[in-house]
């Protein structure tokens, strides 16, 4: 066994992979940019080096500047985690030839399965069953569209050198197919460098099942049986599990054998993961069920296999690169128990998943569950990487105990001002039809309107923070509210501000959720929601009637771009506070009531994350 490893990558997985390392003796050593000084996985690693700016293609994504790395710091391994270089065949190559043990898939395999035309020929030939689609040579547009029409709409056309989610389209009709092509090879052109494209048959209830396989250099190939990932996001793993709901053992042994078949086909060593599409139209069916494509690395959703068969993936990565066998032989794995994974991201499902940066003044992952995050509290989420805060898995004896596990860890998730999708996984890992396993990958867009929190706080949150207002028998706030009913004995009518505006709500006596003082704020942590609140005001309008607490907060992540006031200005109603610039648009802050500027947080020309203060309004006495 090699006694040093360098991780090429950044966040979670580097602090994965040191965790593994750092238990079998191992020296590491972690990369990063300019942006990534202070990262965890800096901190975790033993020895870190600085390789460029924060963009990745100036850092992470530079070879010749991570192999200096590994040269300069004495690396014997290097471990691509998944990412960034892990599929780059050209980087595997250059760390063998200088030496040094790579801790992934061989060259070869990384460039026979890069490309899903190729890939699908080489299963074809391997006698793995693929979905049914063309994967021609012609690429002229009338030869697409009429290989489309003989397949039979819908269909999908996908980029040859895709991935992520990118260059791909589904076409209902033929009349519809040459401006879905034009689309689809933007895309791809821009994403890939390559507009090439392929078409499958689309799958009306379709399910995603991957099959984790792994090889070593003595010729031996294993399946830690299936995972279902169909719970997607445009395209996007959102919940992960293992094993597959509504699998049968007979269709187990067929799927994981073509797994296995497709992994000896390519001389595979090594983690892997061979994708499948299914029509789930008639349930699980072995020959509905076909190849998709492999990825040569190792899977974000990797911990749910950990789980159901106790094993250690990262362990089998280091000791199967350093030529050792199999740690395990096939008849030795079994499945224990169901487990779940939920991505927790740092994005605003309100805001249509718009990304949500800034420092993590607050972050407290729930307990009881396997928690993998690379970014402790008072750490930065910047705009150059992906935006996943942490992974939630949970391990349960049987599916439904693993679902409300998840949704209840989901649910435990505090964070501010960072806004996160914790609430909209707990809707859906709570979700009747998910429980009961009713799942394919159009499941979210379906009830994308009741697993998405409004823009608006819900009845249970108004309660939970009028209630919150009210002292304890000791004078004390509360901070622990546990135990909501909507039909609560009234405590009275209570005026209260939530996130800028006010609401009249009669205070339950018992509610769930928590209260912490952020950055001078009272925030409300309920279900997975996070919620500035505090006391209202009510000024008279005529008949109308508004209240504020003077503080106006940033509604979206943006850039302070004027600043129309000085601290100390008196300033009416309506009055423009300030100009902040999100998501190439402008948009005015202006003031809530009549008063005095006591508070002026903005800065021109400054990052800001959504739900900081920009500036605090006290009001004229009445």
């Amino acid at each position: 066994m090699f006694k040093s490893l360098l991780v090429a990558n950044r966040g979670e997985i580097a602090c994965r992979v040191f965790r593994t390392a750092h238990r079998m003796g191992l020296r590491t050593i972690a990369v990063y940019s300019e942006a990534d000084a202070n990262a965890l996985h800096v901190r975790e690693a033993d020895e870190a080096v600085l390789i460029g700016p924060a963009a990745a293609r100036e850092s992470y994504l530079d070879a010749g500047k991570v192999l200096a790395a590994a040269k300069a710091t004495g690396a014997e391994a290097v471990h691509p985690g998944y990412g960034f270089l892990s599929e780059n065949a050209d980087f595997a190559e250059a760390v063998i030839a200088a030496g040094l043990v790579w801790v992934g898939a061989p060259p070869s395999a990384i460039r026979a399965m890069g490309l899903k035309d190729a890939a699908k020929a080489l299963m074809i030939a391997a006698g793995v069953p693929v979905t049914p689609g063309y994967m021609g040579e012609d690429q002229g547009p009338e030869r697409l569209r009429a290989e489309a029409d003989a397949i039979g709409y819908p269909v999908l056309i996908k980029a040859v050198a895709g991935g992520g989610g990118k260059g791909m389209r589904r076409v209902d009709a033929a009349e519809d197919f040459l401006d879905g092509l034009q689309s689809c090879r933007r895309e791809a052109a821009a994403a890939f460098g390559d507009d090439r494209v392929l078409i499958e048959k689309y799958i009306l209830s379709p399910r995603h099942i991957e099959v984790q396989v792994f090889g070593d250099l003595h010729g031996n190939v294993v399946h830690l049986f299936e995972r279902d990932c169909s719970l997607q996001r445009r395209h996007q793993k959102v919940i992960e599990e293992a094993p597959a709901p509504g699998m049968t053992p007979e269709v187990r042994e067929a799927v994981c054998a073509a797994a296995v078949k497709a992994a000896q086909a390519v001389g595979y060593v090594g983690a892997g993961t061979i994708e499948f599409i299914a029509d789930a139209s008639e349930g699980l069916r072995a020959d509905r069920i076909w190849f998709m494509e492999m990825n040569t690395r190792l899977q974000v959703e990797h911990p749910v296999t950990e789980a159901i068969t106790g094993q250690d993936l990262v362990e089998w990565q280091l000791r199967v690169a350093a030529g050792e066998v199999l740690p395990k032989r096939q008849e030795e794995l079994a499945i224990d128990g169901w487990a779940m994974e939920a991505r927790l991201y740092a994005e605003n499902p309100s805001a249509g998943f718009l990304p949500s940066i800034g420092r993590l003044d607050r972050l407290r992952l729930p307990e009881g569950v396997r928690v993998d995050t690379g970014v402790q509290e008072g750490d930065e989420v910047t705009a150059f990487y992906d935006p996943m805060i942490a992974k939630l898995i949970v391990h349960a004896p049987t599916r439904q105990a693993a679902a409300v596990k998840l949704a209840e860890a989901a649910g435990r998730v505090e964070v501010w001002p960072v806004r996160t999708n914790a609430a909209f996984l707990a809707r859906a890992a709570a979700d009747e039809g998910f429980v009961a396993g009713r799942v394919d990958t159009g499941f979210i867009e379906r009830g994308v309107d009741a697993l998405v929190p409004g823009v608006e706080p819900s009845i249970a949150v108004q309660a939970a923070a009028a209630a919150a207002l009210i002292p304890r028998p000791d004078g004390g706030a509360w901070t622990d509210l546990a135990g909501f009913r909507a039909n609560a004995p009234a405590q009275g009518l209570v005026s209260v501000s939530i996130a800028g505006q006010a609401y009249r709500i009669e205070a339950a006596r018992t509610l769930q959720g928590r209260v912490a003082t952020v950055g001078g704020r009272e925030i409300l942590f309920i279900h997975g929601e996070a919620w500035p609140f505090g006391p209202g005001r009510v000024e008279a309008r005529g008949e109308s009637e508004r209240l504020s607490d003077g503080v106006v907060l940033s509604p979206m992540p943006g850039k302070v771009i004027a600043i129309e006031v000085e601290a100390g200005q008196r300033v009416s109603r309506g009055q423009k506070l300030l100009t902040l610039e999100a998501m190439k648009m402008e948009h005015g802050m202006a003031a809530p009531f009549d008063g005095r500027v006591v508070d002026l947080a903005a800065v021109a020309g400054e990052q800001v994350a959504e739900g900081v203060v920009l500036v605090r309004i006290e009001a004229d006495p009445d």
